[in-house]
């Protein structure tokens, strides 16, 4: 079992976390094979910071958030949310988790109901939980739309008469009415143009400040996540294969996945150049993954016994921990 920080010291531990999709096949329609969309992945987030968690298109991240607040069902493994498990949670203890721990979603446009004001549609969840009557609950809701940047009067207006920015920002506005402690941000800036990219996180960032909030960031722009995050989880194929504090990650990476994924970033200075670590061949499919190390069939560094057995996170500096062999050996 992977290490875990001590649950006093955080608000979530992520405890061997397994996620599996059931693929059906035959006559008689039995289970086959399995999709390992998220396999055994542990980590603690803080409370007040903000844990990016990166990697392909496929890797797995967004499910592990999507599962982390049971808007998908687990396989196996457990949440830990101020040291409850939240896999265990039933009745009214599961209605006050499901208020402390709140998403927004990459789509701002899909999450919202296209039938409703969004002065409604941001009001929807005080009403779920009983919040305030008419008048606190109003008011509550012209409070949240202020914070975000939004007017009065746009509270009487509907979805599809705002722009992509402003939908996300109803989106964070009904996301933090509830008074949330912990929010899963799956790729909330990556359907925005640049320069509204730039407001929402620097929004992000005002409101954690003054709320105390608690994020997990997902997402697949690098730039992004190092803008925003305070350390850093890197995803493979349905494992975490490095974890280290923002600045370690960027300056000094240690997997060679996240090594060639860094090598990716454009340079900002015209002209200057870098060496770019080019990864053979295609990612494999979960439904059948590499024996040992999943990423040895694309790595540069690989070894016989690469895949043999699967490396597990191990710590090689002060909470800098990698899940690679010959991580110490590599070459710079």
């Amino acid at each position: 079992m992977n290490e875990v920080m001590n649950p006093e010291q955080n608000l979530v531990d992520v405890v061997n976390l397994v996620k599996y999709y059931p693929v059906m096949g035959g006559v008689f329609r039995r289970v086959v094979a399995h999709v390992k969309a998220v396999d055994n992945v542990s980590f603690s987030i803080k409370r007040g910071e903000t844990l990016g968690l990166v990697g392909e298109s496929g890797c797995g991240k967004s499910t592990v958030g999507h599962t982390m607040i049971r808007l998908l069902d687990h396989t196996s493994g457990k949440v830990l949310f101020n040291g409850d498990d939240v896999f265990s949670l039933k009745g009214d203890a599961l209605k006050q988790m499901r208020k402390n721990m709140q998403i927004i979603f990459q789509d701002p446009y899909a999450s919202l109901d296209p039938r409703l004001p969004i002065g409604e549609s941001i009001a929807e969840g005080l009403k779920i939980h009983k919040i305030g009557n008419n008048k606190t609950r109003f008011e509550m809701v012209m409070e949240i739309m202020k914070k975000v940047g939004l007017e009065d009067y746009h509270a009487t207006r509907y979805p599809h008469e705002f722009s992509g920015g402003q939908r996300q920002r109803i989106g964070i506005a009904r996301a933090l009415v509830l008074q949330p402690q912990f929010l899963v941000l799956d790729e909330p800036v990556s359907a925005l143009d640049v320069s509204v990219q730039a407001q929402v996180l620097n929004l992000l960032k005002e409101l954690q400040r003054e709320l105390g909030l608690t994020y997990l960031f997902i997402a697949h722009n690098l730039s992004v996540v190092e803008h925003i995050s305070d350390r850093v989880a890197v995803m493979y194929l349905g494992k975490v294969v490095e974890v280290a504090g923002r600045e370690a990650i960027f300056s000094q990476p240690l997997h060679p996945y996240t090594r060639a994924l860094l090598s990716a970033i454009p340079m900002p200075v015209p002209g200057m150049k870098k060496e770019r670590i080019i990864l053979q061949g295609d990612v494999p499919s979960p439904l059948n993954p590499p024996s040992g190390c999943r990423f040895h069939p694309r790595c540069p560094w690989a070894r016989p016994d690469c895949a043999d057995a699967e490396p597990v996170l191990r710590e090689l500096a002060p909470g800098h921990q990698v899940a690679c062999h010959y991580a110490e050996n590599l070459e710079k």
